[in-house]
């Protein structure tokens, strides 16, 4: 059997032995809550008691994944540079708000409009990433300590900019502050289309299907390419295995940190606007947090490929979906948190426990072979 075909159906293994343990840990906890395994997992496929309410749960489903999408392959790339990129959460904040302002304050045809707001997002988010990039080639500053304390900057600057300088103006009886409303040309046209084209009856709620999953697609694409079939993505790869060998071949670490953190960074500046561009239509106070964070999960259950995060997006948004009818059943929304843990924990150690038998696998095939190849001395 050919070495890839071995080790991709040991990977495909050891993530079907994670998720099944996952799953018996998961009914012991359910259990342990004072709630029914089956009655859990039953809520899990309940889209709701009404075409409609399908819809609706099946476009809630979709516009989480997006932004858990893209936060993903932000933490990817650092992964991929052996940078561990902490700060997306304040990152994505600081880039939305910015760009939600900035989009207030103009009205251009949708096209321009929406380019702008996307480009102000990736070059913020790219820019604060510059900091610890530049901080860590400087001065040695360890980009896990200085992600951290960037991400609490980062925060209390939102929350200061969205209650004053970037402060629109508060509807009556509203308890949120927001930035100033986008004008009409700036929000993303929705994909509501595709549920006529599957017979469904369009979604209501959250502003239908967001367009920017199109946008997250191309972007999930464009990455693949850039870090599997360009030279930029080899040198990434190779810095971060090995710096000083990198460097005797010509490429300078120090450079490619600084590249890779600067795009990991820009990729974090677009995570919050599927729901700015796609529902709110602007930043507020209770804009969603923990994307950066939850980015993290989503990249190590993907192993750092766009097709894993992909998927590992959509099985974190399937779970989260899932809340309102986990209370239903007389579940603690938090079996959820816990699931999502425990199938990253024992994704992570399948995948390791796979890669070192693949591993020994091709040792001892490149043995035979090696042994089968060396001619046999015979004796006078």
């Amino acid at each position: 059997m050919p070495a890839g075909l071995n080790r991709a159906l040991l990977t495909v293994a050891g993530a079907v032995v994670a998720i099944v343990l996952a799953i018996a840990i998961s009914s012991v906890a359910i259990t342990a809550a004072g709630a029914s395994p089956l009655d859990a997992f039953a809520a899990f496929f309940d889209f709701g008691p009404t075409p409609r309410a399908v819809s609706n749960g099946i476009a809630t489903f979709l516009n989480r994944a997006v932004p858990l999408f893209i936060a993903g392959l932000a933490v990817a790339v650092g992964f991929r540079m052996n940078l561990f990129n902490i700060g997306v959460e304040g990152q994505y904040r600081l880039a939305a708000i910015v760009a939600a302002y900035v989009g207030s304050t103009f009205e251009a045809p949708a096209p321009i409009q929406i380019a702008v707001i996307i480009v102000v997002a990736a070059a913020v988010g790219g820019l604060y990433a510059l900091i610890p990039a530049v901080m860590k080639v400087t001065r040695g500053v360890n980009e896990v300590i200085a992600t951290i304390m960037l991400n609490y900057i980062a925060i209390n600057l939102t929350s200061y900019l969205v209650r004053g300088p970037f402060a629109g103006q508060r509807a009556a009886g509203q308890l949120t502050t927001t930035t100033p409303q986008l004008p009409e040309s700036a929000m993303f046209p929705n994909l509501n289309f595709l549920f006529d084209g599957f017979g469904l009856l369009p979604p209501t709620r959250g502003g239908g299907l967001w367009g920017f999953l199109l946008v997250a697609i191309v972007l999930g694409v464009v990455i693949w390419v850039v870090l599997e079939r360009t030279r930029f993505g080899f040198n990434v790869k190779a810095s971060g295995l090995n710096g000083p060998a990198a460097l005797a071949s010509g490429v300078n670490p120090k450079t490619m940190v600084i590249a890779a953190m600067v795009l990991s960074g820009a990729i974090a500046g677009l995570i919050g606007l599927p729901e700015i561009l796609g529902d709110k239509g602007a930043f507020n106070s209770n804009f969603t947090a923990g994307l950066g964070f939850l980015g993290i999960a989503v990249a190590l259950l993907g192993r750092n490929k766009p097709v894993g995060i992909a998927v590992a997006a959509l099985l974190f948004a399937f779970l989260d979906r899932a809340q309102g009818a986990l209370q239903i059943a007389n579940v603690p929304p938090s079996v959820i948190t816990i699931i999502q843990g425990v199938i990253v924990l024992l994704v992570v150690v399948a995948n390791e426990v796979t890669n070192r038998l693949a591993l020994r696998l091709e040792e001892r095939r490149a043995a035979q072979e090696l042994g089968r190849n060396t001619p046999v001395e015979v004796a006078a």
